[in-house]
């Protein structure tokens, strides 16, 4: 999902409450507050040689420990409005991909991936995913598109 679907996402459900999904069944606790907009572009080089350029929005979400047990969430109300005000501060690439940046004690900190979302009852739920790393150059490196391993960019393997 790019920044304007998700500012769109937003500002057409601003009476619900905004809630994460980051594993299946798991929420982001009550007491999440967006703490980082970080708009971010990305100068890469793959194992290929291969240059790529892209732009990324990353929403930062931190649980505070001295909101434990708290039920309310953030409205996607407030949350658009945060979004607008960091606009006017530093301006969205709005065909930039957006990731939520979230870990807990019992889930490694991680850039997330917006898969989906559904909007039930009051909430709008967004769906988060950790997508694996995965070998840019595999037609370079000898990796079969569809068999890809874990070791096919190893040493000797042609890539790198």
């Amino acid at each position: 999902m790019n920044t304007s679907e998700f500012i769109s996402l937003l500002g057409e459900h601003q009476e619900k409450s905004l809630l994460f999904e980051y594993a299946p069944g798991m929420l982001v606790g009550a007491n999440y507050h967006v703490t980082e907009v970080k708009h971010v572009t990305i100068d890469s080089v793959d194992c290929g040689a291969g240059k790529d350029s892209w732009k990324e929005t990353i929403i930062q979400l931190w649980e505070s420990p001295l909101e434990l047990g708290k039920t309310d969430y953030l409205t996607t109300y407030k949350a658009l409005g945060i979004l607008q005000k960091v606009g006017k501060i530093s301006t969205y690439d709005m065909d930039a991909v957006v990731k939520i940046e979230y870990g807990n004690t019992m889930f490694h900190t991680a850039h997330l991936h917006i898969t989906g979302f559904s909007a039930q009852e009051g909430k709008l739920i967004i769906r988060l995913s950790v997508q694996p790393t995965d070998c840019k150059a595999k037609e370079t490196c000898g990796v079969p598109e569809t068999n890809a391993t874990a070791n096919a960019c190893a040493p000797g393997s042609g890539c790198c």
